[in-house]
């Protein structure tokens, strides 16, 4: 059913069709499909009312009076609406413990859906469901992902050259302030009926990227010894750890093959090792296999195989995730890494990665970046000269 609060939703170009052009105008993008699975999964999310502010935000924090400006409405109408979508997770916010809120437009993904994790519904997940294929492009994915894959601590040899930013426990040591969330992922997979058995709280959340999931309770603080025991949990349970695509990582997710949005994509792709943003690739040594098949249900890509002659590894399928290597009995498994050329850069912090998955998209450059803040400038002093 259509909400409705004195605006058209049903034009050629109603709030909904707007929002979603400014979605995807946004570094994580979201695109149209034909069946307009995006629109009605705006729908469920925002009022009509809602939809028309939030495309009035931009990826700069501004205060309610510039966007009540945009808006064409006054700044008592508007501050309480913006107020009401930070705490839906559909904004991004800051500055209210100080009273001094400021709102910044949220992408759709990593952003505004994992947002949900406490509000998910059954007839929300169907939609989704049927649009992840879309939302998830593997050509973008390829030049720009949004997270990385790291090798568990046990898979990386003692010897062995790994950069700071490519250990787990080192990125951990990074932050003070620590959230541990429930996976969205398998609680889509649960309403639907789907889901695996793996735990539930396996995503974690570092400094600010957890603000919001503690001030809503969607997520709990924890502290620096209870993440390294989370990680270590991953391993035993033979979850992939993936933090976002930055040196100085935002979050770290602890996936499984089977419900993860990303690696449920990846797993459908003929390759994923050129799809995944990893520097490593495990190497099989046949004679030392045991043929103890251990390794093949730890592996969330179908890497490895097993036979009459034993087990067989396709590195195309490999994302570097050490899993199979942390457990071979005989150490017949170990990670290389890949020729430098096919190593993915991994930007400094994850600002630094969205614009580049912007720029990737095309859907900014330098250009546009100032003319972003110039117009924000102008707001903002058109806004101090009104009072």
């Amino acid at each position: 059913m259509r909400r409705t609060s004195g605006i058209d939703t049903l034009g050629p170009l109603g709030p909904y069709q707007r929002l979603a052009r400014h979605l995807d105008r946004l570094p994580g993008g979201f695109p149209a499909t034909a069946e307009k699975i995006e629109l009605r999964i705006l729908e469920r999310l925002f009022t009509p009312l809602q939809a028309e502010l939030a495309c009035h935000l931009t990826l700069l924090f501004e205060s309610p009076a510039v966007v009540a400006l945009r808006a064409g409405r006054s700044e008592p109408e508007v501050a309480p609406l913006l107020a009401e979508m930070a705490e839906r997770g559909l904004i991004f916010s800051k500055g209210e413990a100080a009273g001094r809120p400021v709102y910044m437009a949220a992408q759709f993904a990593v952003g505004i859906w994992e947002y949900q994790v406490g509000r998910l519904t059954r007839g929300l997940v169907e939609e989704m469901d049927r649009y992840l294929p879309r939302l998830v492009d593997p050509r973008t994915w390829r030049q720009a992902p949004q997270m990385r894959v790291v090798p568990v601590a046990r898979s990386v040899r003692d010897q062995q050259a790994i950069m700071t930013y490519e250990q787990a426990m080192v990125l951990v040591e990074d932050h003070q302030t620590f959230t541990v969330m429930p996976c969205i992922c398998r609680k889509e997979r649960g309403l639907l009926k789907q889901a695996c058995d793996q735990p539930l709280e396996t995503c974690i959340g570092f400094g600010g990227a957890g603000d919001y999931f503690r001030r809503t309770g969607a997520g709990r603080p924890a502290g620096r010894e209870e993440i390294r025991a989370l990680l270590h949990q991953a391993d035993r349970a033979g979850l992939v750890l993936q933090p976002s695509n930055s040196r100085r990582a935002g979050w770290i997710c602890c996936c499984c093959g089977c419900c993860c949005g990303v690696l449920r994509t990846l797993r459908e792709a003929p390759h994923p090792a050129d799809l995944v943003a990893t520097p490593f690739v495990a190497v099989l040594e046949a004679d030392a296999c045991s043929a103890c098949g251990v390794c093949l249900n730890r592996c969330q890509m179908d890497a490895l195989t097993g036979s009459a002659d034993g087990v067989r590894l396709d590195p195309r399928r490999c994302i570097g995730c050490g899993l199979c290597v942390a457990t071979c009995p005989t150490d017949a498994l170990e990670l290389t890494r890949k020729p430098k050329a096919e190593q993915p850069p991994v930007p400094p912090n994850v600002a630094t990665s969205m614009l580049r998955l912007a720029w990737k998209r095309r859907q900014t450059g330098p250009l546009a970046l100032l003319r972003l803040l110039a117009l924000s400038q102008r707001d903002r002093l058109r806004t101090r000269m009104r009072r």
